[in-house]
């Protein structure tokens, strides 16, 4: 076996998938390294969210596991038309990490802006991830549902007054309150915000002012259009899209196309877990309280609208009672630590797919290498040279069988020009050379094959943390999740690449040799659009290789010297 066609058909046959693998995230199909993207959807602004039309029914399910036809008829419709009468105020409140906007009419919260990560191609403007305007919609609502016919309670349709005074957070804990009235129900919703945290705590207080018993379902929703996010990149593939979360069933995504289609599958029904809406370094989500049964629905609201959302019956209040119902939000970045800390699972927005098993402890090595080096630039470079480190027996033998293949590259030409076209005596001669300089034709592939899990573990790792968001290395290199702005890393990993083909055997075929030399220029060229930390991690790989194989190679001739005197 001739190992030098081996390594070319490896190449080429990566290259070939992944050039499939961008052409089905291209036409909105799942990636096939576990990060599923969006489906491509057209530039049409969403319909806004609006009050309700009176018209629509607003019955509620008759059991928390109610079919997702009846949940569908209990939540009023987001894209009805206001009502004239519908008054409606915009509350600013401001925190430490938040600059947030409510809408009154639902208590709604319709913009979140993170103060403390900028905006995609800016260094001032704040992150926006909620939002409610001509060209982006994306909000957190509740309800309270399962009125009679004929009379409604109140939703996140249905216009509230704020009740607290306070604006800004001054202290450890801010509340913001707001009550509506309708049904003969009154809904006190409370939003108690944290100095620090991106977690915020709602509670429902829900009052029955009637005569009779009610058993009301309360709902929590989050609704977005389906459009990419606008750093969205072309050359690797990050999911946008709801998911949701349960102990049986663990983390589910669910593509906008497949909700257009009808084929979503996912958990409709649990007693535990969240919803969310999920893209590349944020996400939000809600956490309702656990051991209640809740149904589960992700559907199409309108042209280019979608929500995700858990609907629960609270139980019987009966006149004069009331009852609170607890549950939490999340609206901000992919923290692992701390989502995971608020609800088991959270942290499986930052999704690895397969490759969890590995990319977890690659991240968690990370964030202590982080604490005691303080740069995540050389983060990258110490946990590069850890895992080479790790894996340096298995490159040693790599390296060793491609020094000794080297060694042999004239003879096995020798052989090629003696037997001509007879492949089955060159074979045959090329195997008796192999045992009798005791070289392994697969010994420069197989240690090679053992590491690429834990190099795509690495690339998933690096791609997918927030922490890279913004985060500046050295010099010009001011953000690692971005492109490097003077292409000064793609450039010399190219050369790095150029250098470990000139130190590796040179194939007798001047096809393959050619096929070899083009190769830097399609992976350097394809690394000028990638993240600066993805490509930094590349070439301290590539350079490490190269100390490693000069060395290996060295020791290897000084042994073959000594041998022959």
């Amino acid at each position: 076996m001739d190992i030098r066609r081996t390594v070319l058909w490896m190449i080429f046959s990566l290259s070939l998938l992944l050039l499939w693998n961008n052409w089905q995230v291209h036409n909105g199909r799942p990636s096939l390294f576990g990060a599923s993207s969006t489906a491509t959807q057209t530039a049409e602004a969403p319909q806004p969210a609006a009050a309700p039309d009176p018209s629509v029914p607003n019955a509620a399910p008759s059991t928390p596991a109610a079919p997702a036809a009846a949940g569908e008829a209990a939540v009023p419709a987001s894209d009805s038309p206001a009502p004239a009468t519908a008054a409606s105020q915009k509350i600013n409140i401001t925190t430490d990490v938040y600059d947030l906007t409510f809408d009154t009419m639902g208590a709604q919260l319709v913009k979140a802006e993170l103060v403390k990560y900028t905006a995609p191609g800016s260094k001032d403007e704040p992150m926006v991830l909620l939002d409610n305007s001509s060209t982006s919609i994306y909000l957190a609502q509740t309800g309270v549902i399962g009125a009679a016919d004929g009379q409604s309670y109140p939703t996140h349709l249905t216009p509230f007054r704020l009740v607290s005074s306070e604006n800004t957070l001054t202290g450890d804990m801010l509340k913001v309150v707001f009550e509506a009235e309708s049904g003969d129900v009154k809904v006190v919703k409370t939003y108690t915000l944290h100095k620090g945290r991106y977690d915020i705590d709602v509670q429902h207080d829900i009052h029955n002012l009637g005569t009779a018993p009610i058993t009301p379902s309360l709902y929590l929703q989050l609704a977005r259009d389906g459009n990419d996010p606008s750093d969205k990149s072309s050359f690797y593939s990050t999911f946008t899209g709801p998911a949701l979360y349960s102990a049986d069933d663990k983390f589910q995504k669910i593509t906008f196309s497949d909700i257009d289609k009808g084929k979503s599958s996912y958990t409709k029904q649990a007693d535990n877990g969240w919803i969310g809406m999920v893209q590349h370094y944020f996400a939000s989500a809600w956490v309702p309280p656990e051991g209640k049964v809740r149904h589960n629905e992700a559907l199409r609201l309108s042209t280019n609208l979608y929500a995700i959302r858990s609907i629960e019956n609270v139980g019987t209040i009966q006149p004069g009672q009331n009852l609170a119902v607890d549950a939490h939000l999340w609206v901000g970045p992919q923290d692992q630590k701390a989502m995971s800390e608020l609800a088991p699972g959270l942290e499986l927005v930052v999704d690895y797919g397969w490759l969890t098993i590995i990319a977890k402890p690659l991240f968690k090595i990370m964030t202590w290498l982080h604490a005691i080096l303080g740069n995540w630039g050389w983060t990258i470079v110490a946990l590069t040279f850890l895992i080479k480190l790790v894996f340096y027996p298995l490159s040693a033998a790599s390296y060793r069988s491609m020094a000794k293949m080297k060694q042999v590259t004239p003879r096995l030409q020798a052989l090629r020009e003696k037997f001509g076209d007879d492949k089955a005596k060159l074979n045959a001669a090329m195997m008796e050379m192999y045992r009798t300089e005791k070289i392994n034709p697969l010994g420069g592939c197989l240690p090679m094959v053992v590491q690429i899990p834990v190099f795509i573990s690495l690339y998933w790792v690096l791609l997918g943390s927030v922490e890279m968001r913004g985060a500046p290395w050295i010099l010009w290199i001011q953000d690692l999740s971005v492109r490097d702005p003077w292409f000064i890393l793609p450039a010399f990993m190219m050369a790095t690449m150029f250098l470990q083909i000139k130190l590796n055997p040179t194939p007798p075929d001047p096809t393959q040799a050619k096929i070899m030399m083009i190769m830097p220029l399609v992976f350097g060229g394809m690394m000028f659009f990638f993240p600066a930390g993805l490509v930094l991690y590349w070439c301290v790989n590539n350079a490490v290789s190269i100390a490693q194989q000069r060395y290996i190679m060295h020791k290897l001739d000084k042994e073959t010297a000594a041998a022959n005197r």
